[in-house]
């Protein structure tokens, strides 16, 4: 009996140990996987209010990873050769003691911040490992409002990433918005295909 009863110890213990890990906890290893590395990428919808991306080199960086905080500068090509990149955007995901956040960290190139920086939301559900979804906070609701910009009150933000091993891995972030302003805005990034990518402004 003591000796069963060890058996069915150490075999709890196993699965205990061995448990899969949440899908948020999953999605960050996919991402943290990248960490370091820049990716090109091409913008994927096709509104008219975006068209100023369209034909732009896109440029996404890992920049930074940490236990809780992984920074993701993306950057604008010019439409001429030759042009400046804007390399104004960071967004940044933390972890939270209720899931995930995105926040975007706007720069001016002297490294000051905009006036609309800092906007973004929580996970609302577990998600999973390759998609996660950030409804827009109370906070954000309030800047937006503030600056004139009431149409972004109803945004919801996903980041999605393959698995390690996809065929074709992909990173891609999406805007959505719902109702009488309604907005769908994806960029997409080739994982496969690495690049240099200079700082962010601000650093």
């Amino acid at each position: 009996m003591r000796r069963l009863a060890l058996l069915t110890a150490l075999a709890l213990s196993a699965c205990a140990t061995t448990s899969p890990a949440s899908p948020q906890d999953a999605f960050w290893a996919n991402l943290n996987a990248h960490c370091g590395k820049a990716f090109p990428g091409t913008l994927a919808s096709d509104e008219a209010v975006d068209a100023d991306f369209k034909g732009r080199p896109l440029m996404m960086h890992v920049r930074h990873c940490s236990a809780n905080e992984i920074r993701i500068p993306f950057h604008v090509g010019p439409k001429d050769a030759g042009g400046e990149w804007d390399r104004s955007r960071t967004w940044v995901i933390t972890r939270t003691a209720t899931g995930l956040r995105l926040k975007h960290d706007h720069r001016h190139e002297d490294g000051s911040e905009d006036r609309l920086t800092q906007y973004g939301g929580d996970t609302a559900s577990p998600g999973s490992a390759t998609v996660q979804a950030f409804p827009v906070d109370a906070e954000s609701i309030a800047l937006f409002r503030r600056e004139g910009r009431d149409v972004s009150v109803t945004n919801v933000w996903e980041v999605e990433i393959s698995e390690k091993g996809a065929a074709t891995p992909r990173f891609a972030y999406v805007l959505r918005r719902t109702g009488a302003n309604a907005r769908h805005f994806r960029v997409e990034f080739d994982l496969a295909t690495t690049l240099v990518a200079p700082p962010p402004w601000g650093g």
